[in-house]
């Protein structure tokens, strides 16, 4: 004798749940390789119940193991990016002494090219017979 229940049939006579085919397929609440008669858990299977908590751990803990590797990744990328804006820092203030040093080294050009012409012409054989006498000089000890 079976009475209708809340989503399940009961039996009468031994006041245990009955479920039906298409329930117990599910692979959470299966009662497979439970004796009849072993229902807990307000009509669970125990062992049906404490394979779906185990799953439901190892997934927590595979998971927990997932964010902790992220959260270490994005502490050494945090690092990283720290480390490469001060190299850019210092990357940046060494091309502002160099962007100095070249704008002196143009204003004296400047300012030896609007000098007298017989003074460069005089700068400039100087410089040739250097050259000049180094090369000579070079050749001769061969």
């Amino acid at each position: 004798m079976r009475r209708a229940g809340l989503g399940r049939d009961v039996d009468l006579r031994s006041q245990r749940p009955f479920y039906p085919e298409h329930f117990l397929s599910h692979p959470c609440s299966t009662g497979e390789g439970v004796p009849p008669g072993n229902y807990g858990n307000y009509g669970y299977p125990n062992s049906g119940y404490s394979a779906c908590e185990e799953e439901n751990e190892r997934l927590t803990e595979s998971l927990r193991n997932k964010v902790t590797a992220i959260k270490s990744l994005s502490i050494e990328i945090g690092h990283e990016v720290k480390h490469q804006n001060k190299l850019l820092a210092e990357m940046d203030s060494q091309f502002d002494s160099t962007t100095g040093f070249l704008g002196k080294t143009m204003g004296k050009l400047k300012l030896l090219s609007r000098g007298s012409q017989t003074k460069l012409l005089c700068y400039m054989m100087l410089f040739s017979l250097f050259v000049f006498f180094v090369i000579y000089w070079i050749i001769k000890l061969r």
